[in-house]
């Protein structure tokens, strides 16, 4: 049996998460890990009465997480008769109807979570082809003089999955690839504020596997979630993994279950602009990642330290690619606006809390919340602040970055990773030294570190890589791939087998 839920801590927690965006949260969590206590080769059988048939939803959608997590099982043990190519006609499915229904798909998110931008939105579904699949996963063999050994990777079984608001249907699709193509099924148990959409999909993508493959409930999804069915979901013996996308509260929470967690928690990506980098490529790259989706990315630039010798320049630069600088006076109005102050615990002094109500929207609302009009297109506001500024010390997921002036490359190295948290997230640069880059890559050891470029190219999306959407950083698996999810398995044939 695994470790007991503590159905405190988690409703301490996953209430505050219910209640607002996963981003709005304190930022440093306790994510001390808990080892599981069930054996992970432990087959699961379905209890034969007291829990409501799987038959009771349809196409993966379900009122309850037993009822989800039974379906799932009773998918995943389908698949396995079904064999690999099974794996990749879901694959298959899942990119394809991303890519058609992108449109569709896209308005329907937009207009029920109400943040980000809808060309966005629709090109994050068109890539979800980039999320590696079935291909990825191959078996490790080697021989020696006394016989052979092959390491095989295979599924947990069932993983539940919590997908936030900022990339609903995205998260939830690239995962399904990554989950499925390891050979899983998965539960899913979306951020409120983003599960109508889920649910949908969820269920035209069961449709289709049906469909195709026979295969019923591969993948589930509860309607309606809730504190309640979080936990039941976590609790759930025949649920062998977790794989979590969202803020500090959830990771934590998530990570205090008993089970093995993957968890893509926050971010605070800073950028550090020298004296020898291209301005006008900074530039632009900087508008065109934080701009991204209304600076929803969890990779996305957050905040911007340069040289005091090339700021100016920087700046100029900046405005020259679109983007609109704030004054003091319209600066300190939409600091006014973007964030409340409460007393932080144990630091005697105010706490800034992002207002959710300006997170992911338009420039338009931000800048009428700073005091002015801005032209039609406008893609990002910026302002130099100091480093102590809340713009700087927060996740705030607005399309507006803070601009500080450093005086030296290790003092922007050293803001940099002081405003990162040491999230071990995401981190950029813009230079042509390479000791630079060297010095801040050793300093932040963040998962992503970008060279020259926006922070999609972290992805793939202009640089060389693979997509996901969900980026392990607390607990340490980085961009998750199909592997992620999978045991290793070791087979040893002793003195035999070997050709020579």
């Amino acid at each position: 049996m695994s470790s007991p839920v503590n159905e405190t801590l988690i409703r301490e927690v996953i209430q505050e998460v219910l209640g607002k965006l996963d981003h709005g949260k304190p930022r440093h969590a306790n994510t001390t890990s808990v080892a599981p206590t069930t054996p992970q080769n432990v087959s699961y059988t379905p209890p034969s009465c007291g829990v409501a048939s799987p038959k009771a939803g349809k196409h993966g959608v379900f009122d309850t997480a037993a009822q989800a997590c039974e379906a799932a099982h009773e998918g995943f043990l389908q698949l396995q008769k079904k064999g690999i190519e099974a794996r990749r006609q879901v694959e298959r499915i899942v990119k394809t109807m991303c890519e058609d229904r992108a449109n569709e798909w896209g308005k329907i998110e937009l207009e029920e979570s109400k943040i980000g931008r809808l060309d966005h939105k629709i090109g994050k579904l068109q890539i979800i082809g980039l999320v590696p699949g079935v291909d990825w996963i191959r078996p490790d063999g080697r021989s020696g003089d006394h016989g052979i050994t092959l390491e095989e990777y295979t599924p947990f079984g069932v993983v539940g999955a919590i997908t936030p608001s900022t990339h609903s249907i995205p998260t939830l699709a690239g995962n399904i690839v990554n989950i499925v193509a390891a050979g899983n099924a998965v539960v899913f148990n979306a951020h409120p504020s983003a599960s109508r959409c889920a649910a949908m999909a969820v269920r035209e993508f069961n449709k289709a596997i049906e469909h195709e493959t026979g295969i019923q409930n591969l993948v589930s999804i509860i309607q309606e979630p809730t504190l309640d069915s979080f936990k039941e979901l976590c609790a759930h013996e025949a649920v062998r993994l977790l794989c979590v996308t969202g803020g500090p509260g959830v990771v934590k929470a998530a990570m205090q279950t008993g089970k093995r967690a993957i968890c893509a928690g926050p971010g605070n990506p800073p950028v550090l602009v020298d004296d020898t980098a291209c301005l006008k490529r900074a530039a632009e790259s900087i508008i065109q990642g934080a701009a991204f989706d209304n600076n929803l990315l969890c990779i996305g630039e957050k905040e911007v330290f340069a040289l005091d010798n090339i700021a100016s320049d920087l700046m100029g630069a900046m405005e020259k690619a679109g983007a609109i600088r704030l004054n003091p006076s319209q600066l300190d109005q939409l600091t006014k606006a973007a964030f409340t102050f409460t007393e932080g615990q144990g630091a005697g002094c105010p706490h800034p809390v992002v207002n959710k109500d300006l997170i992911g929207k338009d420039v338009s609302v931000l800048a009428k919340a700073a005091g002015l009009n801005v032209p039609d297109g406008t893609q990002l506001l910026f302002a130099e602040t100091d480093a102590s500024h809340p713009f700087v010390e927060e996740e705030q997921m607005m399309p507006f970055i803070p601009v500080v002036r450093v005086g030296s490359v290790e003092e922007g190295i050293a803001q940099s990773l002081r405003a990162e948290h040491q999230y071990k997230h995401t981190s950029i640069i813009h230079s042509h030294d390479v000791n630079h880059m060297t010095a801040m890559a050793r300093a932040l050891d963040t998962t992503l570190f970008i060279k020259n470029g926006p922070c999609m190219a972290g992805l793939g999306l202009g640089g060389e890589g693979y997509l996901s959407f969900s980026i392990a950083t607390p607990t340490g698996e980085g961009v998750t791939n199909p592997k992620t999810f999978t045991r290793v398995r070791r087979c040893v044939m002793v003195d035999n087998l070997r050709i020579y």
